[in-house]
């Protein structure tokens, strides 16, 4: 099973870029990068909340579920 992150075509959709995404729902470029790139063990609803509201998009709009084949 595989979770692929698309918070990278929803930030291009919105023209908005991964700094400015950060500042505006505080956490760390580090920290967003790591989720961007798909190496995020786990995100904390919260965080997923502030991205949501931010971008004005669904948690299903930034993660996709895929089965591995």
């Amino acid at each position: 099973m595989a979770i692929i992150v698309r918070l990278d075509v929803v930030l291009a959709q919105r023209k908005m870029t991964s700094r400015d995404l950060a500042a505006q729902i505080g956490i760390s470029e580090q920290n967003l990068s790591v989720l961007r790139a798909g190496r995020a063990r786990g995100v904390r609803f919260n965080t997923l909340e502030a991205i949501c509201g931010a971008l004005g998009c669904q948690p299903g709009d930034i993660l996709e579920y895929v089965e591995d084949p």
